[in-house]
């Protein structure tokens, strides 16, 4: 399979912005956009096919010493940068955010991220917003199911769903393999952050 979608075009930054009454369909790609042998990272496609987000990560160290991911628009402008806990117990990550490019020394903690338990075997996790006007113990975000058979939900503080991750199915019988799934979010929902979440879990997992 050369490609999961054969457009090129890559989405706007206006119409990723747009707020919509329905969920938002993404085709996630286990591969690097890049396309580079032994490369780690992902594509990740909107409705219409278009690169929407991608990471590429050419480290083949250890998570907990492979250092800082980005995660990028299609066009390959850093949104959001995802940092390991070294020797952490919990696999916790963080992310970050700065006002103009993540390169830089200057960012801001959004988030942190981490296993629930501190068996290597257990696949859900929970978030923590760094937001001023929450200071509860309880987290914000929390995965529940199983990331690595790509059935897996996200949720809120209240036990609704934001986020769904599935099989992609070419058609009622065939499924794709794990590196191709679907991603369905829920309107209001931040996109940038389900991504990084996304990336995040699969570390961890």
């Amino acid at each position: 399979m050369s490609r999961v979608h054969p457009s090129l075009s890559k989405i706007d930054d206006e119409e990723l912005a747009t707020v919509t009454n329905y969920p938002s369909v993404w085709t996630v790609w286990k591969k690097s956009s890049m396309a580079f042998h032994g490369t780690d990272g992902f594509s990740i496609y909107d409705n219409k096919g278009r690169l929407a987000f991608r990471v590429d990560n050419y480290s083949r160290k250890h998570k907990c010493f492979e250092g800082e991911l980005l995660l990028m628009d299609g066009n390959g402008k850093a949104v959001m940068a995802l940092r390991p806990q070294i020797l952490s117990m919990h696999d916790r990550w963080s992310g970050f955010k700065g006002e103009d490019d993540l390169r830089t020394s200057y960012k801001t903690h959004v988030f942190s991220m981490r296993r629930r338990s501190i068996f290597q075997s257990c696949e859900e996790a929970e978030v923590f917003m760094d937001t001023p006007d929450d200071q509860s113990p309880v987290p914000s975000f929390r995965t529940e199911g199983y990331f690595k058979r790509r059935n897996c939900k996200i949720l809120d503080s209240k036990g609704e769903e934001v986020a769904q991750i599935s099989p992609k199915k070419v058609n009622k019988s065939v499924t794709l393999s794990d590196d191709v799934f679907n991603l369905i979010i829920q309107p209001a929902m931040d996109t940038e952050l389900v991504m990084a979440f996304l990336v995040i879990m699969d570390r961890i997992c």
